[in-house]
C-alpha cells in the first residue's frame, strides 16, 4: 500500500487558461485520510478500485470504483479510504481561468462535486501519458494541458447538457457564443444560417433572441463588427480598399464600399482621407 507515483509541477508562467499543477496515483492504506483542509487549486480524484468517503460543503458522499470527487480551491474538504476495502485512486491537480467553466460543463462544481464516469480507461491513459510526457522537454506543460483538455472533454461528453434555470443567463450564453463566433470568423464568408447552425438554434429563434438582448439583428451586428475592423485597417496606407474588403469578409469591393457608406456615412476612400488629414 502507498503512493505508486506522484509528480508536482511548477506554476505555469505561459499558460493562464488551464494548466496542470500535479498528478499521481495511490493504493491507500485502510483508513488513510486527508483533511479537513483547504486546497489552493482544483484537485480531481478518480477511484480506480475499492471505496471511501468524501466530505465537503456539509455533505458526505460514499464513493466507489468509477466515481470521482472534486475539491474546489478555498473550500474545506475531507476524504478517507474505507477500512475494509480501501480505495486506489489517481488524481490531477490543475488551475486556470477556464478550469471552473470546463468543470461546470462536465457537471462538476462546489455544489455538485461528484463525478460518475465508468470509463476508467480514459483516466488511466491520461495519467500514463502525463507520466510519459517528460520526453517533450520544454514543451511538456503544453502537452500536459492538452491531455487535461482531452480528459475534461471526455467528462463533458459523458455528461448531459447543464440545465440553466435562469432564462436570462441561458439567453446570454447563446448571445456570447454568437459574438465569439463572429469575432473568430468575421473575415470568412459566413451567413446568419452558419451562425445559427454553430449555436444549435433555428435562424428565426436566434435572431429573435439576439435582437432582444442586443437591440440589433445578428446580421446587423456582423456588419457593424466588420466595419469596425475595416476602420482599424484603414490606418495602414499599405492596404488597398480591396485588401481591406477581403480581410473583413467581402470578396466584392463594391459591396464592401456600399455597406461601409451605409454604416459609416462616408465611402471608404473618404474615411481614409479624413484619417490622414484630420
Amino acid at each position: 500500500m502507498g503512493i505508486r507515483m506522484i509528480e508536482f509541477l511548477p506554476m505555469s508562467r505561459l499558460l493562464k487558461e488551464l494548466y496542470v499543477t500535479q498528478f499521481g496515483e495511490e493504493d491507500c492504506a485502510p483508513g488513510h485520510y486527508w483533511g479537513p483542509a483547504v486546497r489552493d487549486h482544483y484537485l480531481l480524484h478518480y477511484v480506480l478500485d475499492g471505496k471511501g468517503v468524501f466530505e465537503t460543503g456539509g455533505r458526505r458522499y460514499e464513493l466507489t470504483k468509477g466515481q470521482g470527487f472534486l475539491i474546489v480551491p478555498g473550500t474545506i474538504a475531507f476524504y478517507q479510504a474505507d477500512r475494509l476495502n480501501p480505495w486506489s485512486y489517481c488524481w490531477i491537480g490543475f488551475n486556470g481561468s477556464l478550469a471552473g467553466s470546463l468543470l461546470h460543463q462536465a457537471g462538476l462544481s462546489m455544489k455538485s462535486p461528484i463525478l460518475d464516469f465508468p470509463e476508467d480507461r480514459a483516466v488511466r491513459d491520461c495519467i500514463r501519458e502525463m507520466t510519459e510526457s517528460r520526453r517533450f522537454g520544454p514543451a511538456r506543460e503544453y502537452r500536459l494541458a492538452g491531455l487535461l483538455h482531452m480528459l475534461l472533454s471526455e467528462f463533458i461528453a459523458a455528461h448531459p447538457p447543464v440545465e440553466i434555470v435562469r432564462r436570462d443567463a441561458w439567453s446570454e450564453a447563446y448571445v456570447e457564443k454568437v459574438k465569439d463566433f463572429i469575432q473568430l470568423n468575421y473575415a470568412q464568408k459566413i451567413t446568419v444560417e452558419d451562425i445559427a447552425a454553430f449555436a444549435g438554434l433555428s435562424r428565426s429563434y436566434l435572431c429573435s433572441l439576439f435582437r432582444k438582448s442586443e437591440g440589433t439583428s445578428v446580421q446587423g451586428y456582423l456588419v457593424q463588427y466588420r466595419m469596425r475592423k475595416a476602420c482599424e485597417l484603414m490606418g495602414n496606407p499599405e492596404f488597398s480598399i480591396g485588401d481591406i474588403a477581403r480581410s473583413v469578409g467581402y470578396g466584392d469591393p463594391l459591396l464592401f464600399s456600399k455597406m461601409f457608406r451605409k454604416v459609416m456615412g462616408v465611402s471608404p476612400r473618404q474615411y481614409r482621407e479624413r484619417m490622414t488629414t484630420g
